[in-house]
């Protein structure tokens, strides 16, 4: 199945029907798409969504930083648990959304890791960014 994790409906249906799925996405909040990848992503070196830090930051930057991301898993928590009680009610298990989209095939990103910050990836993430451009004239 070819889908968008941010809203894990697709991955549902997919992980019903055991069918392996593509997620096309930009990037879904809270970091989860890192997580459910299992690429490594600490808190103190990877700059955090909508922080204006850079791969180079001082201490109080990493412990905004840090801070940022503990606010993270608050709000993704209320945010993502509609769809984790519809996973756990569907597939007769309970279900985290990072379980439900751990079962991803392979992970088309539509960003270009050579303007966005360096962050380690798993071999299952593909970089895709150059579909964004336009055609230059």
């Amino acid at each position: 199945i070819f889908t968008d994790p941010m809203t894990p409906c697709g991955q549902i249906i997919a992980l019903h029907f055991s069918i392996p799925t593509v997620f096309f996405l930009r990037s879904v909040p809270c970091a989860i798409d890192v997580h459910a990848a299992r690429s490594p992503d600490p808190p103190s070196y990877v700059p955090r969504i909508f922080s204006e830090n850079t791969d180079h930051m001082t201490f109080p930057q990493r412990v905004k930083n840090f801070l940022i991301s503990i606010s993270e898993s608050f709000t993704c928590g209320i945010i993502f648990s509609p769809f984790e009680s519809l996973a756990s009610d569907f597939l007769q298990k309970p279900m985290t959304v990072t379980q439900l989209l751990s079962h991803g095939s392979i992970w088309l990103k539509r960003i270009d890791f050579v303007f966005e910050y360096p962050m380690p990836v798993m071999p299952n993430m593909v970089f895709i960014g150059g579909i964004n451009c336009g055609q230059k004239k």
